[in-house]
């Protein structure tokens, strides 16, 4: 390397000081002059680094508890002139301020300080807003001609591997000044999001934070934005001839996410994979709870965003074995979910059924090495939250729709049994309330219009995303064959004609749970007494389109 860029300044003011002192370093032998702030100029100072303060170059001190330090025209005017503009070079001449030609500049870290336990205070939190470092990294942008901005450290290196083999910073390729200066702005774009995202939920609430719908419609935000980080990008779409990509959310969490899991063995997720593994995930922590504590593990298997079987069984194999018979057929090339660490008997049972995704907290070693036997099997290995409620997983939905989107909360209806009712002479058993609530959690996560026959904690049929109600008591009835027998029958919608009882009666179900609030809702109830079935109105409807 030379000092071809003798008489250049470099100014480094970082949050996040990885990697800055090695960066500062290669500047220094390319001939850059740095000028740094606050706690980067004492960690470049202390590296033996030669480096003057920003107070230096504005003659004036920082203020306000450093509140106050680049915000100056001794810093913005040389970040913000056209040095292709003569007037701009003649003025800048007259003000007596050298170029800045390099900025590496990263913020405070608003999010992860919104997200301390305990909460920090208002005005502590607000003293994690950045306000002089977005203004030099959007003024650096926007002047990418003339000055290199950089605001991810692992950018740090390309940035001098150009720089070593440019003759002036004018050589420096348009691309890259391009990309660099995209990523300063998504920088700053993701860093504003997360603040009006936090100031809303603390100065107006959060929907999701409580469960009366007014209330929750009135805290709403103005205006609604997203940003997320491009993880990586996916084979193809749903379909082969459609591009897809993973991103994951820039809000912090505490738990492991399904973006955030251990992908090991087989190919590659898939689009379609990420999207069944995600509705199985959802169902397999819905019954993660202490509901059913003498049958603490659950097994859950979906194919297509449906489930096909699911499950809680005293111990994991049975789990497995209830889910799978509920519809063997369908469950293969399924996704597979665990609430516990897989054992190696589960694995064994599970053998060479084709599954494409097996999810757990974590894999006994045995099992893991069964399971990995077939090529093609995804491993995947996340922490299953053990209470479906957590108002971490809460969220609000978002769904595009031409000219916009629609936007609600997520969040499991949190159902008082004791406010539900039975509607039949025949009382239900205390059994059959059991298998109501299971009966209930699966039904919650099928594609509407849903029908589930449960027998004890496990299902035996499905029946999914039908326009006729009916005819998804006719597919559940089906895949359930002489298990139907004694059954219980979830619905998610109440019963707008008697023929949905009467399929049901036909092939023995013993008792059926709905929200109700048909119009003929006395004629459905007239239905099941005739045919001596126990009926519980819920008063909650669970469509999922």
């Amino acid at each position: 390397m030379t000092t071809r860029f003798l008489g250049h300044r470099a100014l480094l003011s970082v949050y996040d000081k990885d990697g800055i002192v090695d960066f500062a370093q290669q500047l220094t032998i390319l001939g850059f002059e740095i000028v740094s702030t606050g706690g980067t100029y004492r960690t470049l100072a202390e590296a033996g680094i030669p480096v003057s303060k920003v107070s230096e170059a504005t003659n004036h001190p920082e203020i306000f508890d450093g509140r106050v330090k680049t915000l100056h025209p001794a810093i913005h005017g040389p970040l913000l002139a056209r040095l292709h503009l003569e007037k701009d070079q003649t003025e800048l001449q007259k003000l007596g301020y050298p170029p800045i030609s390099v900025v590496a500049c990263n913020l405070y870290p608003f999010a992860q300080a919104s997200r301390q336990t305990p909460p920090l205070d208002d005005d502590d939190l607000l003293e994690m807003i950045d306000i002089g470092g977005p203004t030099m990294v959007r003024a650096s942008a926007k002047n990418h001609r003339h000055v290199l901005i950089v605001t991810n450290p692992s950018r740090y290196a390309t940035l001098v591997d150009a720089l070593s083999t440019a003759e002036s910073i004018g050589a420096i390729s348009t691309t890259l000044r391009q990309e660099l200066a995209l990523e300063a702005y998504q920088h700053t774009a993701e860093y504003e999001h997360t603040i009006a995202e936090e100031l809303h939920r603390r100065w107006n609430g959060d929907p999701t934070s409580v469960s009366d719908v007014e209330q929750q419609s009135e805290r709403y935000p103005q205006l609604l934005s997203s940003t997320h980080r491009l993880e990586h990008h996916l084979r193809y779409g749903e379909n082969a001839h459609q591009s897809a990509a993973l991103y994951a959310s820039n809000t912090p969490t505490t738990y492991d996410t399904l973006v955030s899991a251990v992908v090991e063995g087989g190919k590659a997720m898939s689009y379609n994979n990420y999207a069944d593994a995600d509705a199985t995930l959802r169902l397999c922590r819905s019954l993660s709870t202490d509901d059913w504590p003498e049958t603490p593990h659950a097994c859950v298997i979906v194919k297509h965003n449906n489930p096909c079987g699911a499950a809680l069984g005293a111990t994991q194999k049975e789990a497995f074995e209830l889910a799978l018979a509920s519809d063997p057929e369908s469950a293969f090339g399924s996704i597979i979910c665990f609430n516990e660490i897989v054992e190696t008997a589960t694995a064994e049972a599970i053998g060479t059924l084709f599954v494409e995704v097996m999810m757990a907290p974590a894999y006994e070693q045995e099992a893991k090495e069964i399971l990995m036997q077939k090529g093609n099997r995804r491993i995947l290995t996340l922490r299953s939250p053990n209470n479906r409620l957590e108002p971490l997983h809460r969220t609000l939905v978002r769904k595009p729709i031409e000219g916009g989107m629609l936007v609600q909360t997520e969040e499991p209806p949190i159902l008082k049994w004791e406010n539900s009712k039975t509607v039949t002479k025949t009382p239900v058993t205390e059994a059959q309330m059991a298998s109501m609530k299971f009966a209930v959690r699966v039904c919650e996560q099928v594609k509407s219009n849903a029908i589930v026959m449960v027998d004890g904690l496990a299902t035996v049929g499905i029946g999914p995303g039908q326009t006729s109600r009916v005819e998804a008591v006719r597919i559940a009835a089906r895949r359930a064959g002489e298990r139907a027998q004694g059954a219980v029958l979830a619905s998610d919608a109440f019963f707008p004609f008697k023929d949905g009882i009467e399929q049901a009666a036909e092939v023995g179900i013993a008792a059926i749970v709905q929200p109700g609030g048909s119009i003929r809702d006395e004629e459905v109830i007239a239905c099941a007494d005739e045919h001596n079935i126990s009926m519980l109105f819920t008063g909650h409807r669970l469509f999922r389109h």
